[in-house]
């Protein structure tokens, strides 16, 4: 029956509309431009992805259409639960209810009627539909140099704009010097080009634009834009924010760009360069990014909750840099207008829960990185043949250990503490355990006693089988771990008062690669041997093996001691909870260093020595953990890890392309997956955060948001162009797409502010006039140092100290000193990119312009015009030695007062003053005619220039 509402509405129908809204629907609906929005105002708040009223969520097609019972039947809005709801005068019924908001208007209820006639066609979102390669219109226009600007003058002409003329060729040059290497053309960059220019035309243009691509400073410029995304700092974050040794990381990716390394390799390397087959040292590195989540070094802290919050953090910031995608609400619901639900959060989370690292003080997995660059290809093939040996004697060592016919369990043990730990003993069928009860107090030793197997004759390896207290919570829900500091083995002989020592010379442990030796187990002078550093999930093995091979009198009984000096932050000590022990008499011990085996250790002693000699420092990386100690991946509850739901295997989400078919679902295959063909965010995001850098704004303005919630693109078949242009076309070259984009008439327009844009299009998102906004904090610093004459461009190398003002240095770290660079020191002058970064007290320049604290990812930089920025350039020590150089600089050129002040202006300005700006400034130097420096005040104000903090 058709409710009286719905005939006032079919009756409404019939009026004549206004003209904007009959053409509106005379059209096709389309359900992501007009529909989506409908719903996201008003419905998505109940019926969304956190919270889903009467199992309904408008975030999904088959909630809503498509399968019997759902609210919307295509092609028939007589019969759709949604139509009679949203135009219900009945307060029970209407929707939304008149407390959760306005009912729709006449004009949103027609739209969705008119959508569901034409059959209800569900759309994706713009952004998760795979970019397709768009029609350059000519438009006909001689204004237009590249496909680019066709797609910029079709916007124009539809709002009936012109684009402005050519900027003026030297402010051009400042610009694209700015953009692409960060620093300003010197004077006879200047000069040359604009000579090149009158006698080549446009090729001078395409000639700088290579040049600049090709300067080392490039990579320099553009590496901080990436280092906000993975959140790169030179400290640990939370906690004491001790410093943390990663620097190479940093110069790895500064090469890279300079390199022009294609992104496709670049983001597999990221993502699981540890996997590549044949890694390089290099490869490693580029891992390095994923280690850059916070670590808490607190006392008192889980270091299991904080591995965790690594890993929710890696798959965010994923998700933000490559994906543009708000992934991180998820974690704890469904997302509230995308299609991604809740456990497909944790499912990506698997690709990454199963890394070595935890949140330990020691870094731990590390690599040892050379110093120079040239070494890195010997430190390659030294470390693939130390790896290659150091498995294959591991393998064949653990391959004896590990058969169980070779050893006998111990039965009727007895077992007692130094400390007030109890400790007791149960019987497990073939074998006895010790497990300890009630609180663990430090340094505790456990002492076990059995009887040898009465077949024992001799005696030549122990093994230790050290288990979590519940094995099998613990897989999920791993237990503080132990360090086994030392082992001490007696054998108690009928008759002798004294037990007999057992000389151990050799551990065979059940993973090659361990945070610690295991063989710093046999020196009793140690806190450190085998562990499970820090957590355990499952039953850890090791073998001790005698010196010689001893013989074993009927009755005698073996007497281990278990010797634990690690604890963390003095609360947690890290020591077997439970455990069993067996015994060997198999002559294979004795016969470990057979010719074959003792050649290849040997080799694998020169080898670690020779690559000692390269001198390195140490970095952390990523690197899986071991086969057969894999975690498990639960879904979280509302986003806890304490509550933890079903478990899940790694996947990415249904709304998005699926992983490759036949590929292991590892970071490898994840690596690829978001750089291939058919993901449709990533070359999209990509090309957009290089447009935001040259116009301050992105195409698409929400550079973090591409999803529902996000703004939607200004010129969306541009950004497609684009995005296929560097994905197909270019072949991901980061130096290519930039090249095109700066040698557009787009990028080449003046500046100039227009009155008749004021009020139409205040934010140049049509891009009538070429882009003006501050400079960020780097080029800002950089451009002064330039100016003035001190920039050192020494490349690389750990993180410096330049002055910071005095009471800003007070790092809960007492280790952490800022050391800060004296006046002679080059190093105080480097570039910003080399900055000690520490997230807890961020530099203060850098901060007041608006740089993140490098905490979490971050996406886009807002900026913000404070006095605290005109207080930092004026009065900062950094800014005073560049006007003190500026003004030495100036002094020190030929010609007069007026030609000293014109060359000072060039500089800092790349252009020649007016008569009217340097009168002013020769004013001001005279003014200060009695001072040292008078041209100190005239640098300072030229440093300050609006025109030269602008671009």
């Amino acid at each position: 029956m058709i409710q009286p509402a719905r005939i006032l509405l079919l009756l409404s129908l019939a009026l004549p509309l206004s003209t904007a809204f009959a053409d509106e629907t005379a059209k096709e609906i389309s359900f992501a431009k007009q529909i989506r929005p409908i719903f996201n105002k008003h419905c998505t708040a109940c019926h969304g992805g956190v919270k889903q009223a009467a199992g309904i969520s408008f975030a999904y097609k088959d909630d809503v259409v498509a399968p019997e019972g759902s609210i919307v039947e295509p092609g028939n809005p007589d019969d759709s639960e949604l139509m009679a709801r949203i135009i219900s005068e009945d307060p029970d019924s209407r929707m939304p209810p008149p407390d959760h908001g306005p009912a729709l208007s006449k004009k949103e209820c027609d739209l969705i009627e008119q959508w569901i006639r034409e059959g209800a066609n569900w759309q994706r979102h713009w952004a998760y539909e795979k970019p397709k390669r768009p029609v350059i219109a000519d438009n006909d226009s001689d204004w237009c140099r590249n496909a680019i600007d066709h797609f910029v003058m079709r916007k124009l002409d539809q709002e009936d704009i012109k684009p402005s003329p050519d900027a003026d060729p030297q402010r051009w040059l400042r610009r694209v010097s700015l953009d692409l290497i960060g620093l300003p053309p010197s004077p006879a960059e200047r000069k040359d080009f604009l000579k090149a220019r009158k006698s080549k035309g446009d090729a001078a243009y395409e000639d700088v634009v290579d040049r600049l691509l090709a300067s080392p400073q490039f990579g320099e410029r553009w590496a901080s834009v990436w280092l906000d995304q993975v959140r790169y700092a030179d400290s640990k974050g939370l906690g004491a924010d001790s410093q943390r040794n990663i620097w190479k990381y940093r110069d790895w990716v500064i090469d890279s760009l300079n390199e022009d390394m294609p992104f496709d390799q670049f983001t597999i390397k990221q993502m699981a360069g540890d996997l590549l087959p044949n890694r390089t040292i290099e490869d490693q590195i580029a891992t390095a990014g994923h280690r850059l989540t916070q670590s808490n070094e607190e006392g008192g802290t889980d270091d299991e909750e904080f591995r965790v919050a690594a890993v929710l953090d890696r798959v965010n910031t994923t998700w933000q840099t490559w994906q543009g995608v708000t992934f991180g609400c998820v974690q704890c619901h469904s997302h509230p207008y995308d299609p991604i639900r809740h456990e497909e959060f944790y499912k990506f989370a698997a690709f990454f829960n199963n890394t070595a690292d935890c949140d330990l003080d020691n870094e731990w997995p590390t690599i040892a990185v050379p110093i120079k660059r040239d070494d890195y290809a010997k430190a390659t093939e030294l470390d693939q043949q130390i790896d290659s040996l150091r498995k294959e004697v591991w393998q064949h060592d653990h391959d004896l250990s590990d058969r169980n016919d070779l050893w006998k369990p111990l039965k009727n043990l007895t077992a007692s503490t130094n400390k007030p730990t109890k400790v007791e003993v149960e019987s497990k069928g073939d074998h006895d355990e010790f497990f300890t009860v009630g609180t663990i107090s430090q340094h505790t030793d456990v002492t076990v006693e059995a009887p040898l197997p009465e077949k024992l004759q001799r005696l030549s390896a122990i093994r230790l089988t050290a288990l979590p207290s519940d094995s099998v919570k613990a897989v999920s829900d791993s237990e503080w771990g132990f360090v086994l500091a030392h082992i001490d083995a007696r054998l108690a002989v009928p008759g002798e008062e004294t037990p007999r020592a057992i000389k151990l010379s050799r551990v065979i442990a059940d993973q090659p690669n361990l945070p610690m030796n295991p063989l710093d187990s046999l020196n009793e002078k140690n806190n450190r041997g085998f562990a499970a550093f820090s957590r355990i999930n499952y039953p850890r093995t090791a073998a001790f093996i005698l010196e010689e091979p001893i013989n074993v009198p009927d009755g005698s009984k073996i007497k281990v001691t278990l010797k634990h000096r690690h604890f963390l932050l003095a609360s947690f000590s890290l020591m077997i909870r439970r455990g069993h022990l067996a015994v060997s008499d198999s002559e294979e011990f004795s016969a470990l260093d057979r010719d074959e085996i003792k050649a290849k250790r040997e080799k694998f002693k020169k080898l670690v020595a020779e690559r000692a000699k390269i001198k390195s420092t140490r970095i952390p990386v990523l690197r899986e953990r071991d086969e057969g100690f894999g975690r498990p991946t639960h879904v979280f509850i509302r986003g806890l890890f304490l509550t933890k739901d079903k478990q899940v295997s790694a996947s990415t989400p249904e709304s998005f392309p699926p992983l490759p078919k036949g590929e292991p679902t590892d970071r490898l295959t994840l690596g690829k997956w978001l750089v291939s063909p058919d993901n449709p965010l990533t070359a999209r995001v990509t090309v957009n955060r290089l447009w935001a850098q040259l116009f301050g704004v992105g195409i698409v303005a929400t550079e973090e948001d591409f999803g529902s919630s996000g703004e939607s693109p200004s010129h969306p078949e541009l950004l497609d162009y684009l995005a296929i242009r560097f994905q197909n076309d270019y072949r991901w070259s980061t130096k290519k797409i930039l090249r095109e984009i700066v040698l557009s008439s787009v990028y080449r327009q003046s500046s100039k502010f227009r009155p008749e844009l004021r009020q139409r299009d205040p934010q140049n998102r049509w891009l009538a006039s070429g882009p003006r906004f501050r400079l960020p904090s780097e080029t800002i610093r950089d451009q002064a140092l330039a100016i003035s004459g001190l920039l050192n461009l020494k490349m690389g190398g750990p993180p410096v100290r330049p002055p910071i003002p005095a009471g800003v240095w007070k790092p809960f770290s007492a280790g952490d000193k800022w050391n800060e660079t004296k006046e002679d020191d080059p190093d105080r002058y480097r570039r910003a990119v080399y900055v000690y970064t520490k997230r807890s007290i961020p530099y203060p320049m850098f901060a007041s312009f608006d740089s993140p604290s490098r905490e979490f990812c971050t996406p886009r930089r807002l900026r913000s015009n404070t006095p605290i920025q005109a207080l930092m350039t004026l009065n900062d020590q950094s800014f005073v030695d560049c006007a003190d150089a500026l003004a030495k600089r100036m002094k020190e050129s030929e010609g007069s007062l007026k030609e000293q002040i014109s060359f000072g202006f060039l500089l800092s300005t790349s252009r020649q003053p007016s008569e009217e700006e340097v009168d002013q400034l020769i004013k001001l130097a005279d003014a200060n005619r009695d001072s040292d420096s008078p041209l100190t005040p005239v640098a300072t104000v030229l440093l300050n220039l609006d025109e030269v903090l602008m671009k």
